[in-house]
């Protein structure tokens, strides 16, 4: 992946710390492909203001510089072109990560960045599909498609991603060599976190029905999930077959495959799972993530003693 960033506003030195700080990213905190190119992006945008904001490029000295009221303008830059507090605060994380690195790697004073504080904004909450929904979806993609194969091999995904809380990268990561599936996976997710994930005999039964009728070899070394050309399946026709089946099951669209993730992890913590057991088979780092759950589920309860309770 190219990591150069536009050099037209960006000084020669701000240019060579910005990929140093990217392969450090990649080298020592296993940052995935994606992540670097939003760094990138993120970064190169802010840098480029501020060389326009006072003047031109400048190396990292000036860098050292910015002053709190500059980090106002940016800001203020960012809101005007209609950039969400969600997606300001995403790329202010990404420069004081890269004002940290060069802190510690170029004795730059940092304050004024890392003294910015992050706009406020309201977390969106997980939308899981109820129970019902979750197996009506898996059963419509199931019979949706012409070709046999293409239907076994859609709800196999779907099974994975509802019945283990697999990301939809992490399923059609998965090889020849997981199959036939054990009691137990070893997938290796954001990061390189590696956690240990049960599988439930239905969807062993899924993808072995799949694996049967799959026209193309699986071997040890190929992906598990074919497209019909026979290379790895793409995550937009996972996206598409949901796409269709929730117009045919009257669902909102927020009924995505990272959805059917969302309802394995709500489905658990309703059934009497802890936080720590679904943190863990979701892989997530911080257990503040997995506690968006209980919100969901604090959410439910309170819908219901509205609704329910004599006085409400």
């Amino acid at each position: 992946m190219a990591l150069q960033p536009p050099l037209s506003l960006i000084s020669p030195a701000a240019s060579e710390a910005m990929l140093h700080w990217l392969a450090h990213e990649r080298a020592l905190k296993s940052a995935a492909d994606n992540t670097l190119k939003a760094y990138a992006s993120d970064v190169t945008g802010f840098l480029s203001f501020m060389a326009q904001h006072r003047g031109g490029p400048e190396g990292l000295a000036a860098l050292a510089r910015i002053h709190i009221r500059d980090m106002r303008a940016w800001m203020a830059h960012e809101r005007g072109r209609g950039v969400g507090s969600r997606s300001l605060a995403r790329t202010l994380s990404a420069v004081k990560n890269f004002f940290r690195w060069l802190a510690e790697h170029h004795e730059l004073e940092p304050t004024a960045v890392l003294l910015t504080r992050m706009p406020k904004f309201e977390k969106k909450l997980p939308r899981p599909l109820a129970v019902g929904a979750a197996h009506e979806m898996i059963d419509t993609v199931d019979t949706q498609a012409q070709e046999d194969w293409v239907a076994a091999r859609d709800a196999a995904v779907l099974t994975l991603l509802y019945g283990c809380g697999l990301r939809i990268s992490e399923a059609l990561g998965l090889s020849g060599a997981d199959e036939p599936l054990p009691d137990v996976l070893r997938i290796i997710g954001k990061g390189g976190k590696e956690r240990i994930v049960p599988v439930l005999p239905v969807a062993k039964a899924a993808v072995a029905r799949y694996t049967k009728l799959c026209p193309f070899p699986i071997e040890q070394s190929s992906p598990l999930f074919c497209g019909v050309r026979g290379g790895r399946l793409n995550a937009g026709l996972v996206q598409k077959a949901m796409r269709s089946a929730r117009m045919k099951l009257g669902l909102p669209a927020t009924a995505t495959p990272h959805a059917m993730r969302h309802s394995f992890a709500t489905h658990l913590m309703n059934a009497g799972g802890d936080l720590r057991t679904i943190q863990e088979l979701l892989g997530h780092a911080s257990l503040s993530s997995t506690q968006a759950y209980t919100a969901v589920d604090t959410e439910r309860l309170m819908n219901v003693y509205n609704a329910s309770h004599p006085k409400a």
